[in-house]
């Protein structure tokens, strides 16, 4: 895979809470010269970067519910709203992964749909903490989300106590789901190698802060 290539398909992510500004002006500059791609920041510094990347061919991505999933509804809708209004090109949102493990898939998956409703036409990726759920809940939760009209499923925050990206989880959801919605991995994945197997997996795209010692390894 060539460079440019693999930065098309990179999410790289300043998501740390204690993150100082600075950090996310760096990694504004560092994907401003990406021929494609994303950044995804926290909802507070949306429009910083949406500033530092306009004109470039590279969005920028919100996360809702970040990182636990269990604000109310009508509260990550309104968050992504505003992050739209900012200069957000796609939303991250986290599942309720409460409702889920509650034997509650209905409400999980309305949760997911009123908040792509409320952003009709913005891409909505649903982070699933795969590692936080056993194989059939993945499942589960990947055919909810395909119902409320996600855009993609996404593995994991990157904060959960129980792990990020897998390849099985990625390969589990991307048999789920199939080929009309995406596979986002993250969470753990710091190089080249790790990058390169997620893909494999099924993965069609890479959220990770190690953006530049990925690409580096590319040449």
């Amino acid at each position: 895979m060539k460079r440019e290539e693999m930065a098309r398909l990179l999410d790289h992510s300043v998501l740390k809470p204690e993150a100082p500004e600075a950090d996310v002006r760096a990694g504004a500059e560092l994907v401003r010269g990406w021929p494609g791609g994303f950044y995804c920041v926290q909802p507070s510094w949306v429009s910083l970067a949406a500033r530092m990347l306009a004109g470039t061919p590279v969005g920028v991505i919100s996360v809702v519910g970040f990182p636990h999933g269990c604000d109310r509804t009508e509260v990550k809708a309104r968050a992504a709203q505003v992050a739209v209004a900012e200069g957000a090109a796609e939303i991250d949102m986290v599942l309720n992964l409460g409702l889920v493990k509650s034997g509650r898939a209905a409400e999980a998956g309305r949760d997911v749909g009123e908040v792509a409703r409320a952003v009709a036409g913005t891409p909505v990726k649903v982070i699933l903490e795969t590692a936080a759920l056993t194989p059939e809940e993945i499942r589960l939760a990947c055919r909810l989300c395909v119902e409320a009209g996600a855009a993609f499923v996404k593995t994991s925050t990157g904060f959960h106590p129980a792990g990020g990206a897998t390849v099985e989880a990625v390969r589990l959801m991307r048999e789920t789901v199939g080929t009309s919605v995406g596979v986002k991995a993250s969470g753990g994945i710091r190089s080249l190698d790790d990058a390169m197997r997620m893909i494999e997996a099924g993965a069609n795209r890479i959220g990770t802060s190690a953006s530049a010692a990925i690409l580096a390894a590319l040449g």
